[in-house]
């Protein structure tokens, strides 16, 4: 199986692990991310898992989704009422069963594809690695906002490792997006993996540096933690102002979330 597919199944198996036992009323509990039950943060993956899943299998069915979701965001729906369209009142453990045998299915599928392939998306294709990995990027960032509210401290295999790849590789989209050109040099990054070994990315200099746990770095990047909320070491006038908005995911540009505002037991 594809490194990325397996990373994507075992993440989802741990999140499942978290919820599988809550009742239909503790699904409905709100997070700390815009008011989203569990239900919604479910709902949310499950909806893109498919749309994931059906760029690899029937790239029709996907045109006609993305096709379906400009019309609805034309008439100035939001992704959240197009989600809660199409999941037709699905939720609670059964929402729960369905996210969870449809991402299987996806695992196993992208696990035995070329790594390679090009994939039609909502932006500009992409490989079915880099499809998959955005897959585990969203299951373990909005996975968070699930450990905070039931004051689950999460337990990070080196798997962070694709997110931490992904964050460095989107250093030009976080400025892009703004519509800002991008300062170089990137900062250097030396993060200590889950295992204690040293992730090194980017050419150390001019002083520019980001120090620290690679879980925080990704907790960063994916916009669940305010910089002010973690430990990193960020050494450097361009290290500081990309910690202070990066973002590794599409869309418009978002602002992280205000310090203090997100954390274990929020």
């Amino acid at each position: 199986m594809m490194q990325q597919a397996q990373d994507f199944l075992d993440e989802s198996e741990r999140l499942n692990q978290l919820v599988a036992s809550l009742s239909d009323l503790d699904l409905e509990k709100k997070t700390a991310f815009k008011g989203w039950t569990i239900n919604h943060v479910l709902g949310h993956l499950y909806v893109w898992n498919l749309a994931a899943g059906l760029s690899l299998t029937d790239e029709d069915a996907f045109m006609v989704f993305i096709g379906d979701l400009g019309k609805f965001m034309a008439d100035d729906g939001s992704i959240r009422q197009f989600e809660d369209r199409w999941l037709d009142g699905l939720k609670g453990a059964a929402l729960v069963e369905t996210w969870l045998t449809s991402l299987r299915e996806i695992a196993a599928q992208f696990g035995d594809t070329d790594p390679a392939a090009r994939l039609k998306w909502a932006g500009p294709d992409m490989s079915a690695r880099s499809s998959i990995t955005a897959r585990l990027m969203e299951t373990w960032a909005h996975g968070q906002e699930v450990y905070d509210l039931l004051g689950e401290v999460r337990v990070n295999s080196d798997a962070v490792r694709n997110i931490v790849v992904l964050g460095n590789n989107t250093y030009g989209w976080t400025y892009s997006v703004r519509g800002e050109v991008p300062p170089e040099p990137r900062p250097c990054l030396k993060l200590t993996a889950p295992s204690g070994d040293l992730w090194t990315y980017n050419e150390p200099g001019d002083g520019e540096l980001i120090e620290g746990l690679a879980e925080e770095f990704c907790q960063v990047v994916t916009q669940v933690r305010n910089i002010a909320d973690t430990n990193l070491k960020v050494t450097g006038d361009i290290a500081r102002d990309w910690m202070s908005k990066a973002q590794c995911f599409a869309g418009g540009a978002h602002a992280p979330p205000e310090a203090g505002t997100r954390k274990t037991g929020a």
